[in-house]
């Protein structure tokens, strides 16, 4: 007779998803699959890759706007801060879409940690993925050294600078403000409640 009527009430109220159980704080039993390797390896190439491609795109914009370096073209901008912006969002897209199946596609510590706090991973899970990722973002630095040194040593590795007029409390406010956006975005993107769920790929991240 219980079961019944809380059955009729969830029919009558509409709901069409299924909130998934929260995940085990500690999974040993993840460590005997090779699912999970795989994943931390997923998770440790496609930050390589997102740091190599973007830090690259970073250090030849300040190239060619370089005047005392620019010896192609002195009236050439590079890609400029748009074309950077679309390298970071593509470079994320295209890695979402590959790992997604294989990790979740988080390629951010931030991301893996909101993740965690919300019972989507493991403890286990989320500390592999977090040192995948910092290993991963430390190589792809490490091979755009390697490949272009001077120009690395140059331009302050591709690291962000603040604007003239903008102090450090400002800068951090807008990493915060950042981070915040793009961890909300992905909860709301693997969020069960979404009525497009038919897609594995959070497209929003863009």
């Amino acid at each position: 007779m219980g079961k019944d009527l809380e059955s009729s009430v969830e029919q009558g109220s509409g709901k069409d998803y299924h909130d998934p159980p929260p995940a085990p704080l500690i999974d040993a039993e993840e460590l005997t699959k090779w699912s999970f390797y795989r994943a931390v390896i997923a998770e440790f190439i496609a930050t390589l890759l997102f740091l190599y491609v973007t830090v690259l795109t970073v250090i030849g914009y300040k190239l060619q706007t370089d005047p005392l370096k620019n010896t192609v073209d002195p009236d050439c901008g590079g890609v400029g801060i748009l074309g950077i912006a679309w390298a970071f969002g593509g470079m994320i897209f295209i890695l979402v879409y590959c790992t997604a199946g294989i990790s979740g596609g988080h390629i951010n510590p931030a991301v893996t940690f909101g993740l965690f706090l919300g019972r989507k991973v493991s403890l286990i899970r989320a500390i592999m993925y977090m040192v995948a990722q910092c290993l991963g973002a430390i190589c792809g630095c490490g091979l755009v050294k390697a490949f272009q040194k001077t120009y690395y040593n140059n331009y302050g590795g591709g690291a962000n600078e603040l604007q003239s007029g903008f102090n450090k409390g400002t800068g951090l406010g807008a990493e915060i403000i950042g981070t915040f956006v793009l961890v909300y975005t992905v909860f709301s993107a693997t969020d069960p409640k979404r009525n497009a769920r038919d897609s594995h790929v959070p497209v929003c991240t863009l």
